[in-house]
Parts: C-alpha cells; structure tokens; sequence
C-alpha cells in the first residue's frame, strides 16, 4: 500500500466514496498528514491517508467502521509522545484524541474525564476538590487515553500500581464500532488497560482519586556506589516511609553518580541510609508534580525536545539488576545518550501492580531501567546505532527474565510480542479476534 492510498489486504476493494463523520472532521491536508507522520520519538515517519478529528463515540465508531470496510488501519493518537511510531497508521486512519469535548467531572472520590485530556488537566480539575489521581506520570502533558494502553507508571507505584491499576470505568470503541462501558470483572476492561490498543479506542475513563497533600518535600540522594544506592532503594521501597520513590544515574566527567529521588507528603527519615550528599526542597504539591514543566521549556528553546528519542524502558528481576546496570553503564558513553539523555533506575513492589496484561519479572521487586537516549537531526545511521543499542539491551534482558515496558523505540516482531505476554498472550489474541476481527489496530506496533 501506498502512503496516503487506501486500501489493504483485508479490504473489499477500491473506495469508491470517503469517510464522513456525524459530528467530526475528517481532513486529508498536507498539513494533518505530515503532523499525524510525526511523533516525539522522530524515527519513524508513517504518513496516513487521512485524520479524523471527533467530537463523539459515534465518529469514532464511524472511522472504525469504515477501516474495517476498507482494510485500513486505525490509530489513536493522544500527545504525539510516542517514541516509535506507536501512533502512526501508514495508509489509514489517525484520530486525534484531543478533538473529543472535555468531559471533566468528579464526583465522590473518582473522576471522569475524557481520554484525550491531559493529566495536568485532571489535577486541575481534582485539585480544587483537595483530591488527586495516586499514580502519575513524570510528564503531565501525556493523555490519559495515551497513558492507559501501556500502563501509565510513576515514582508512587510501589504504593499505588500503575495507573491502569486505579480505572474504575472505560468507555471503549471497539475495533467492531461497537460502543462499550466496561468495568471491573468484564473481559474487555482487562483486554483494553495495558493492552497497547488492540481491541479498542479509550474514549472515557472514571479514576480513583486519594485526598491530595498541600506539600510535598523531596530529597535527591547522590552516591558513588551503585550497590549502597540500590541497597536504599530496596529499603525505603519496603518500608513504605516516602510516597514517590525513582532514581537517576547520572553520567559526570569523573564517571557515574547515582542519585535516589525521593518524596514524603509528611514525615520521613533519611538519617539510616548511606547517601554522600543530599539536596532538600519543600514545594507545593503540584509543584512538585509540575517540576519538569521548566525543563521542557528549556529543552524546546535550545531545541533538543524536537530531536530524535530512541528511548527504551525495561523492566529487570531484582537478582541481576546490579550486574545488569553495572555492566550497562561500563559501556554506555556520552554519546549513546546523547547530550540531553538521561538515565533512571527505580524498583515497585511487584505486589502493588494488578493490570493483567502489565507484564513484569517474577520475585518481591522490579526495576524499571530506562535509557532515555537523545539522538541527532537528519542522522540516520547515529540513530540507528542507538536503536540497535536498545535492541542488545532488549535482548540481554529478556534472556535474564526481564520485560519491556511497552513504551520504546524498538522493532517488535509478532513473536517477540507474544514471549513479551507469555501466558496473557492467548487471552489478549482471543480477545483482539473478538474485538478487532479485521484488525484495524496494532499497525504501530508491528502487529496488523
């Protein structure tokens, strides 16, 4: 096929008369289209045949229904802040999620909001109710819907899980056109949340909220050994004594230093852990949640925001991370994280996580080890070098017992996807039969 022709190999043949919506926009411009072939990875251009800009379920359901007509395929895009392609659809159908009217409400203690909004929108909402979602991500400019198709994980997951472990209620367009609440106990609630997308559009989601803390006060902990830095952070991540837990290793002139980020809302001790050094900083709470809102601008103005990112975030069994990272960072220059890279390292309690298809190691802790690789303009081959760089750590990885979380600049067979979900596999093939049985989604990930 053709970028920007419709038509496939599941199709009934030429299309004789174009999508149309009820209440949307579907717009073939040069400008929609090279904007949809773009993401903030910048490594893989796939240029689709048209967007579609909704306003309700019932456009949603009519672009998908159309697709599966015509052998298109469907994707739904959110922030743009994929960093593969994962929300490309070469040839087919991209819906721009952040088209659909807010819906924003909360009442109780839950809240429902649209997928296409932003979770800085969420708090701005939740907040005023002295209310927040317990899990969120480091960046608040990601959507919800963007962030529930792969689990959505952050510093408060050793308490709280991801945050598809703390949806109540989905709204899903199915890959039929089918419209479907589900929720807890339903078969297609399991299949959607960390699902990558294959059985159906999120267009509404219903959260849990927890009380929100006025403050929060955070503490960067820097050590020279990579041992004593991982001994504290299995210890302060058994013991439960701070709400937001991560970890950076940071590549200096006289080698690596390892820095334990940590976060109470109100009381906690440090004095029993081996740090060299220590920062402390009181801020409100959404401060503290916002706090890369000023290195963003930053990066946008120097420019390296709209650079390449082959970034790939592993997961590691708690008895070969320190020979894995240690071996990693002997190996990893300036160069293979480019100037802005950046590298972070933090165990979860594996107990905490509850998402069917959230697949992570076996054993007490997991560690997420994520190189976030910053790579050249116009470069092709450096950036190629640096996916492959992730494809070694892939590898290496998988054959330790480690997994991906699947948000990555990396080339992901069929096979490779089912090793990813070992048994859950069958269950989510059987699901994406029932629910997608022309396939219109998984183009971006390998898997149409």
């Amino acid at each position: 096929m053709k970028p920007g022709q419709p038509g496939g190999e599941h199709g009934s043949g030429p299309i004789t008369a174009w999508l149309s919506v009820p209440d949307g926009e579907v717009d073939r411009g040069e400008c929609a289209l090279v904007t949809a072939a773009q993401d903030f990875g910048h490594l893989v251009h796939s240029r689709p045949a048209a967007v579609v800009r909704p306003v309700s379920s019932a456009d949603i359901s009519a672009a998908i229904t159309f697709a599966g007509e015509h052998g298109l395929p469907v994707s739904a895009r959110g922030a743009g802040h994929s960093p593969f392609g994962q929300e490309q659809a070469e040839g087919g159908l991209v819906l721009d999620m952040r088209s659909l009217p807010p819906v924003r409400e909360v009442s109780g203690t839950e809240v429902t909001v649209d997928a296409g909004a932003r979770w800085r929108e969420v708090l701005d909402l939740t907040l005023p109710q002295g209310l927040t979602p317990p899990v969120l991500t480091d960046y608040l400019e990601l959507t919800v819907g963007g962030t529930l198709v792969v689990g959505g994980i952050g510093g408060a997951a050793h308490h709280h899980g991801t945050q598809t472990d703390n949806v109540t209620e989905l709204e899903v367009v199915t890959g039929t056109g089918e419209v479907r609440v589900c929720r807890p106990g339903d078969a297609l609630f399991d299949a959607v949340r960390g699902g990558l997308g294959l059985c159906g559009v999120i267009t509404r989601v219903k959260l849990r909220l927890v009380p929100a803390p006025p403050t929060a006060r955070r503490w960067k902990l820097y050590y020279h050994s990579l041992d004593a830095f991982l001994a504290d952070q299995r210890m302060v991540v058994r013991d439960g004594r701070f709400d937001y837990v991560e970890g950076q290793l940071i590549l200096e002139d006289g080698g690596w230093t390892h820095m334990l980020e940590a976060v109470t809302y109100s009381t906690a001790s440090v004095a029993d852990l081996s740090f060299e050094r220590m920062e402390v900083e009181d801020t409100s709470y959404f401060d503290f949640l916002n706090r890369m809102e000023e290195g963003e601008a930053a990066l946008r103005a120097e420019g390296s925001w709209f650079h390449p990112h082959p970034w790939l975030n592993v997961f590691l069994p708690d008895e070969v991370v320190g020979s894995v990272v240690a071996g990693t960072l002997a190996k990893t220059r300036r160069e293979d994280l480019g100037g802005t890279g950046l590298v972070m390292l933090y165990p979860v309690r594996a107990s905490a996580l509850d998402t069917p298809l959230l697949q992570v190691p076996a054993g007490e802790l997991v560690w997420l080890f994520s190189l976030l690789r910053t790579g050249k303009p116009a470069d092709p081959v450096e950036n190629a070098r640096l996916t492959e760089l992730n494809i070694q750590l892939y590898r290496q990885a998988k054959a330790l017992g480690g997994t991906v979380y699947p948000s990555n600049a990396l080339p992901m067979s069929p096979a490779d996807w089912a090793e990813q979900f070992g048994p859950a596999w069958e269950a989510l093939e059987t699901a994406r039969h029932h629910h997608d049985p022309n396939h219109v989604f998984g183009a971006g990930q390998g898997l149409r």
